[in-house]
């Protein structure tokens, strides 16, 4: 029996790894300008190294790392790539041209994908489908904490030392918290008996059969519910993710704040904003709609509304502290959806693929959302810097913005048939006369 206290530790482990292994993300976004300035490069330029470089590396390396994390030991798995990605920021400091930055960006991608498909698979073996949106929620809230640190220590450290110094202080507690993560922590699989499974044995978690890529892929495909949320996270990763690398540099060339003062704002208004939002989305999920996955994706819908129409706000005020109250609460709608969705994600499939679920998701919707995003705002950008001059960025980030009502009718429709989805998992393809005898009515009611 696995202890509570031990259980907290390992949440707000994955927590600091997801802190720590993530604040560098604001704090490029920080520097852009003097990086832009030093290395004379163009916005385009910008978004290629913030977007499809980045995501390219990230997306196909996280594929065999999540293999790995299927079958293996994911406990090393995460402090090492927790570990090179330490390294990779240290190295950050060094470069001295536009190429050097993209490959070390490249591996800061590699230490990342390691990350979080093993966190939320080792979460998934302690908590329930009843306790998952609440753990996932919690887990999640590292995203705005690592904003927070991110933008206020990144503003003073680059006021301080400069962005080169910077990275390479940071790369310090990326390494330190790797080195905690292998000594503290123990993989479950080594002692814990599994449950029977056809795809498992029934001994140990490290002897069972991992399912093939491609059966994954059937399995995933084959599921309404699965392929609406690829949709979603494709395209909430091409107006969401992509219009974020762009928000401070934005603040910057439309409202003339400083970096430091631009970092202290945005940890308020973002961070806090989305601390809120990941607490409420767990909390109302697992409070109102425990095991109502159906409430819960239409819930997410409303959510993605709200989050374009508060960010158009924010591009379209004069004044910046009304424009920042108005990123407050679109990071407050945006994190509402992150409990909810990947707890939704580890019901949908069986404990043996849910890493490699992650990895998939996640490599389709950087490489297509969270690739293209930056990139495409950033030529956008300057396509009509001739006509708007200093204020392109502001109305290509306001162009941007509508693409989450995409998102919100690929949730809706998840909404449709994810309870069906989710108990045919959990039954199996093994299931007895009984369960049987209900998956006609639950057919008629999915519209099969």
């Amino acid at each position: 029996m696995i202890s509570l206290q031990y259980r907290n530790y390992l949440l707000g482990m994955m927590m600091l790894v997801g802190v720590v292994g993530t604040y560098d993300r604001f704090v490029f976004a920080l520097v852009l300008e003097p990086i832009k300035r030093d290395l004379a490069l163009s916005d385009s330029q910008l978004g290629l190294m913030t977007g499809i470089a980045f995501a390219a590396f990230y997306a196909i390396a996280g594929i065999p790392i999540a293999r790995w994390a299927d079958r293996g030991n994911r406990i090393t798995l995460v402090a090492a790539t927790t570990g090179l990605l330490g390294m990779m920021l240290a190295l950050c400091g060094i470069v001295s041209n536009f190429v050097q930055l993209l490959l070390v960006r490249a591996g800061i991608a590699i230490g990342e994908a390691g990350c979080m498909p093993s966190a939320q698979s080792l979460l998934a073996d302690y908590f329930d489908r009843s306790e998952r949106p609440q753990a996932m929620a919690t887990l999640l809230i590292f995203y705005p904490v690592s904003m927070i640190v991110g933008y206020l220590l990144g503003g003073w450290l680059v006021e301080s030392f400069g962005w080169r110094g910077t990275f390479m202080i940071l790369g310090i507690p990326v390494l330190l918290t790797a080195l905690l993560v292998k000594l503290t922590l123990k993989e479950p699989r080594l002692n814990i008996p599994v449950k029977a499974n056809p795809l498992c044995t029934s001994a140990t978690k490290t002897e069972r059969k991992i399912p093939s890529l491609a059966m994954v892929l059937k399995v995933l495909w084959e599921k309404p519910s699965c392929r609406h949320l690829l949709m979603a996270f494709c395209v909430s990763y091409l107006f969401v993710m992509g219009t974020s690398q762009w928000i401070a540099t934005f603040f910057i060339r439309t409202h003339g704040m400083t970096v430091a003062e631009l970092g202290a704002w945005m940890a308020l208004s973002w961070g806090v904003g989305g601390i809120a939002g990941n607490y409420l989305g767990g909390y109302l999920a697992t409070r109102y709609a425990s095991k109502n996955e159906k409430l819960q994706m239409r819930g997410l819908a409303f959510a993605n509304i709200f989050y374009g129409m508060s960010s158009v706000a924010a591009y379209l005020s004069s004044n910046q502290y009304l424009a920042l109250a108005f990123i407050a609460m679109s990071a407050f709608f945006g994190s509402l959806t992150n409990g909810p969705i990947f707890s939704a994600i580890q019901s949908l499939v069986n404990e043996n693929m849910r890493s490699v679920t992650i990895a998939l998701l996640f490599l389709f919707a950087n490489l297509i959302g969270f690739g293209l995003g930056p990139l495409s705002l950033g030529v956008l950008s300057d396509l009509l810097s001739p006509s708007l001059g200093q204020e392109s960025l502001r109305y290509a980030l306001v162009l941007f913005s509508p693409g989450v009502l995409w998102v919100a009718f690929h949730f809706w429709k998840v909404s449709e048939t994810i309870e069906y989805d989710i108990e045919e998992t959990e039954f199996g393809s093994s299931a007895d006369t009984e369960n049987l005898d209900r998956k006609p009515a639950m057919e008629v009611e999915r519209g099969v």
